[in-house]
């Protein structure tokens, strides 16, 4: 099976380019596009997955960055109203 019948995007340069947006390392989109043209959905779908869960522990850890900036700003507003 064709990689751009697989993937619905029309090209192989589109699927390449969805791959680094979404911060995809070229060792990664290599093993992703490898799975792909071995129809091995199953590491395929554990390799995206992964990758997710990655981003998404990046969004908490952030979030919890910006969670202490606020306790600070609101630590030094409370005490500036004394």
């Amino acid at each position: 099976m064709k990689l751009e019948k697989l993937a619905a995007y029309g090209s192989t340069q589109a699927v390449l380019q969805n791959l680094k947006d979404a911060g995809c390392t070229k060792e990664m989109t290599q093993q992703i596009i490898m799975k792909l043209e071995k129809n091995d959905f199953e590491e395929l779908s554990k390799l995206l997955e992964q990758h997710r869960s990655c981003l998404l522990n990046l969004i908490h850890d952030k979030e919890k960055q910006i969670d202490c900036l606020d306790y600070l700003v609101y630590q030094i507003k409370r005490n500036k109203e004394k």
